[in-house]
């Protein structure tokens, strides 16, 4: 498992597209340019990735004047392990211990494999995390920490 350039743009994108400026309020639609220069990513890299996220039923899009990406599905129903599992494949750190893309290892005896068995642990504690957190989870977390800093949203 590792998080690739790709992964940790297309979560920071998906982070900001979270925030709103209250609760009730609709998810903003934001816009390419807006989000690039915000979180100083590649515009062009940054299309690659959403559109990714799109074709994957986590972002929808608007074309035309006042266009722009908005989530598909409300904040708090989006995981970080959707997005990670979009952008970067499976999270497990070999790939005898995947669930989405096992393939067996060249180790004598795969059942009782010491590195198996801990790298199995890993996988579970990363994915635990990943897919128990949503975009809310992030966001309401993010605004916490301003807030207590004194930042300005």
């Amino acid at each position: 498992m590792r998080l690739s350039k790709r992964g940790e743009y297309g979560l920071r994108a998906m982070i900001m597209m979270a925030e709103t400026p209250s609760p009730d309020a609709p998810l903003p639609m934001v816009q390419i340019k807006e989000i690039a220069l915000r979180e100083q990513i590649s515009a062009k890299f940054l299309e690659q990735i959403l559109l990714t996220l799109k074709n994957a039923g986590l972002l929808h899009s608007k074309m035309g004047v006042g266009g722009g990406y908005y989530l598909a599905r409300p904040s708090k129903e989006i995981t970080l392990g959707q997005i990670f599992r979009v952008l970067d494949g499976p999270v497990a750190p070999i790939k005898c211990v995947s669930q989405m893309a096992y393939e067996p290892c060249g180790c004598p005896d795969e059942q009782t494999c010491g590195l198996r068995l801990v790298m199995g642990d890993v996988r579970n504690a990363i994915a635990d995390i990943l897919d128990n957190t949503s975009l809310a989870d992030v966001t309401k977390r993010q605004s916490t920490l301003r807030k207590k800093l004194g930042i300005k949203s």
